[in-house]
């Protein structure tokens, strides 16, 4: 179990209570970008998913990103995320941004992880060679799992920063995504990407749609959703676009890929409005929910705010055009909730994930459950992911996130809005039920396994490519 913090003398019976089966309710985890295992098990360095192999790999996400912030030279973190200094030299780098950045979200995290993984109560000097030790003992077969069941986790969704749809060596744990980032944003990466995965290079639009449509036939099945973290790069205001019109930009964009500016900013949005809008009409045809980045940006000083704030409203068309596809809204759209509440109110096809979310603002958190429990119906919202390439710092959002659902939900209970009976049923639904019942539904639901269906929204594609 996850008791994390909570002071236990300060609450009331219903307090205590709801705390208690908050903790002893598993939760279904919506989101992480875990690598496998048998990586973390070689050491095998890779810049991206495994830079070092010790304890400040814990905190390439997202405490890095803080520290920076708080004024860690970027040089600093570089050599802090490397593989080269000793843990005593990383820690020095690290100790007076540290102090400063301890109570955030991402710090908490950790800090609940040195306790309840290494039993330690702090980052300190003192501690330090402890949890350098641990973090290496930690690392053993089958530790993914053995951390999963610490923190009462059944079951994982994967979205695979290696590959478009990764074939797990843990099945039984971890339930993967199908990435389409890398088949509709059309840069040079996803070229190369996909060759590499296929040995394929399309030169024509049909041939690259030839190349989506084998990841579906192929995954469709397996996959438990489609994920798209777009929203880095441009605004999801998604329109559409004719087939014929694709097919015109596809092959000077494929001839000229690594090329400066090859297509211009409309050009280049049009042609992905294209593959976006027909990835959608896949997952749709493989009864997939298409799960949405929404919101902050991890990393630091690149965010566009201007185009952030407005997702919620870019994301009404995907909404309206496709109303057979569930579309689940990642991170609560953080800093702009209150739409995504309205959102999730409004269309039915709209479900909202609070991963990450926890730990960018866990007051943020609170607030944001209460308010979408008084008006939105409780089985659209899936309350837990951890968002993490390593496996060690979701015990710690865990934590943080059973203390901030006790909170919402012990508050609604004392201003009278919800009755301490109703609350157990609720707590299930939110913490692991809808999530069990709308992505096994949505992937399965009436059909065979792999098994496309025809849908009203294959119908508006079909109109869109007439026009």
């Amino acid at each position: 179990m996850t008791s994390g913090a909570v002071d236990w003398k300060s609450m009331t019976n219903a307090d205590r209570q709801i705390a208690q089966w908050v903790e002893q309710t598993p939760f279904v985890d919506t989101h992480e970008h875990l690598i496998e295992e048998s990586q973390r098990l070689s050491g095998a360095i890779h810049p991206r998913t495994l830079p070092c192999n010790d304890w400040a790999y814990l905190f390439r996400s997202y405490a890095a990103e803080d520290l920076v912030v708080a004024g860690l030279p970027a040089s600093d973190l570089r050599g802090f995320l490397g593989p080269d200094l000793t843990s005593q030299e990383k820690y020095r780098l690290i100790a007076p941004y540290w102090e400063r950045i301890r109570h955030t979200g991402y710090a908490q995290a950790l800090r609940h992880t040195f306790r309840g993984v290494y039993g330690e109560d702090d980052l300190t000097d003192e501690s330090l060679p402890r949890i350098a030790e641990k973090y290496h003992q930690t690392v053993q077969p089958g530790f993914y799992a053995r951390i999963l069941e610490l923190a009462n986790i059944k079951g994982c969704h994967v979205n695979s920063l290696q590959r478009i749809f990764m074939e797990t060596e843990q099945p039984g744990l971890l339930d993967h995504d199908i990435s389409i980032l890398q088949l509709c944003r059309c840069s040079a990466a996803d070229f190369a990407w996909v060759e590499a995965e296929t040995g394929r290079r399309p030169t024509t639009l049909d041939e690259w749609l030839d190349v989506i449509d084998f990841y579906f036939a192929t995954y469709g099945a397996k996959a438990v959703a489609v994920k798209s973290q777009i929203a880095y790069s441009r605004a999801l205001d998604f329109e559409p676009v004719t087939k014929a019109h694709a097919a015109r930009l596809f092959p000077h964009h494929a001839d000229r890929v690594g090329a400066l500016h090859a297509l211009g900013p409309e050009d280049l949005k049009a042609l992905q409005d294209y593959l976006f809008r027909y990835c959608v009409g896949k997952a749709g045809e493989y009864g997939l929910p298409v799960k949405l980045h929404t919101g902050v940006l991890a990393g630091y000083g690149v965010m566009q705010l201007a185009r952030t704030r407005n997702n919620a409203a870019d994301v009404c068309r995907l909404l309206q055009d496709f109303p057979e596809t569930q579309f689940v809204l990642m991170h609560i759209g953080y800093p702009y909730e209150h739409e995504f509440i309205a959102l999730a109110k409004h269309y039915p096809n709209a479900a909202i994930d609070m991963c990450w979310a926890w730990i960018i603002n866990p007051v943020a958190g609170v607030r944001f459950l209460k308010e979408f429990l008084m008006a939105v119906p409780s089985n659209k919202i899936f309350t837990f992911g951890g968002d993490y390439v390593a496996v060690e710092p979701i015990y710690g959002h865990a934590c943080v996130a059973r203390r901030g659902i006790a909170q919402a939900i012990s508050q609604l209970v004392a201003e009278g809005w919800i009755a301490l009976e109703d609350t157990r049923g609720l707590i299930d639904r939110i913490m692991r039920g809808n999530a069990l019942q709308f992505f096994q539904n949505a992937h399965r639901g009436g059909r065979r396994s792999g098994e496309r269906r025809p849908t009203a929204l294959k119908k508006l594609v079909d109109v869109h490519e007439r026009q």
